[in-house]
């Protein structure tokens, strides 16, 4: 298992794992919304963010994405969910910002019991103003 910087190579796997993971965790909110953001996850989020994938072998099994101290997307392939990948990409971020910020949908409790268990709080309540879903802003901090 390793943790690398995402290579362009790479942007095809990240975005299926994206866009599948974001369709099975986020099924409240239309699959069609997810298409019609494919091609601005690839032109402008991942190009703006530092994201590193995590492999198994030679596949990618997931990644994470950071825009400063903001955890803009953390993703696992769903057929290699519950096996510690997530918990491994979160913990190497972690050791780079003392403070992470993040939004979760509140309908994703698996997302957010998740971070719960790893050290974030639940700061307040917000309007995703795209969807028009709850969500929360987590933080978490060395301090």
């Amino acid at each position: 298992m390793k943790i690398r910087p995402f290579q362009l190579e790479d942007m095809e796997p990240v975005l299926d794992i994206w866009f599948k993971g974001s369709v099975t965790a986020h099924d409240f909110i239309q699959e069609e919304y997810w298409a019609s953001m494919r091609p601005e996850m690839k032109n402008k989020y991942l190009p703006m963010s530092k994201t590193y994938v995590i492999d198994q072998e030679t596949k990618i099994v997931g990644f994470v994405s950071m825009v400063d101290n903001y955890l803009a997307a953390l993703f696992i392939d769903v057929s290699q969910q519950k096996k510690g990948y997530g918990k491994q990409l979160l913990d190497f971020v972690k050791k780079q910002h003392e403070t992470i910020t993040l939004r979760v949908y509140q309908r994703n409790a698996n997302a957010i019991n998740f971070y719960c268990k790893n050290g974030f709080e639940i700061l307040q309540e917000e309007i995703d103003e795209n969807t028009s879903q709850k969500e929360f802003s987590m933080r978490w901090s060395i301090l």
